[in-house]
């Protein structure tokens, strides 16, 4: 952006008065131009997919889908700068600290505020984007240490945004870079490896049954004795999936 450009901002809070607060406050400092405002993360998403937008000040409890799960979901190198907003949050402050990564902590008066917009626009105008997007791979990086399991996927099809709780997969099998989920009668294709995915998933709830398949233990109805020591599993929905006996330790206990 050129020095003179206004910084466009997105709000993003899931409280109605949070939204009326920071606008104005934002407002009343030359340079910033708001170009909309989200009251939960899906519409975050789509609207920095959609907008030419600078700053995004980004509160992390919502409901749905946080603050962590939309840079998560954007990835660090398609996402705005970030001004992070949160209630009293241990874990968040000390990770935002450690990552020197500017967040407000609510209450937060217009003082603390002007603050936080003034480094954001000194990392803007200097093109320091590159820092700011290595901070926060290392803050994500935290995050997937405390929460390795991921319960939910939001699912970008067809210029729409849905979320697909882990639970309601019944299998997921490798399309190269992708993976296309099963749930029910629906298929989602997902940018993700499956030997990636498989580190996200409970292993308690998913296991490998092949190469290129994973199958929700919940969704199994029953097995049968195949040749060569492999196991045809057949789901409760009637689909059938090869159990490969490289992959046959995996339910041992359920096979033996």
């Amino acid at each position: 952006m050129q020095p003179s450009d206004p910084i466009n901002v997105l709000i993003v809070d899931d409280e109605k008065l949070s939204r009326e607060k920071i606008r104005s406050f934002l407002e009343a400092n030359p340079g910033f131009k708001i170009l909309g405002e989200c009251g939960n993360g899906v519409q975050a998403i789509d609207f920095i997919l959609n907008h030419n937008i600078d700053l995004v000040l980004l509160d992390i409890q919502m409901p749905d889908l946080n603050g962590f799960g939309v840079i998560e979901e954007l990835g660090s190198t398609a996402l705005p700068h970030v001004i992070f907003i949160t209630a009293h949050d241990e874990f968040a402050i000390k990770a935002f600290e450690v990552n020197a990564i500017d967040y407000l902590l609510k209450p937060f008066d217009k003082q603390r505020f002007d603050k936080a917009l003034e480094r954001a626009k000194t990392t803007l105008k200097n093109s320091a984007q590159m820092a700011l997007t290595d901070k926060i791979d290392h803050l994500l990086e935290s995050i997937r240490e405390k929460q390795p399991f991921v319960n939910r996927f939001v699912i970008k099809s067809s210029g729409r945004i849905y979320f697909l709780k882990a639970e309601q997969i019944d299998w997921v099998e490798a399309a190269g870079n992708y993976v296309i989920f099963h749930a029910g009668k629906d298929e989602h294709l997902y940018r993700e490896t499956l030997k990636s995915l498989e580190q996200k998933l409970d292993p308690e709830k998913f296991i490998r049954i092949h190469r290129s398949r994973i199958v929700n233990i919940d969704r199994i109805k029953e097995l049968q004795p195949w040749s060569h020591g492999d196991y045809l599993i057949i789901l409760k929905d009637g689909t059938d999936l090869l159990l490969s006996r490289n992959y046959k330790e995996n339910l041992t206990n359920l096979v033996e």
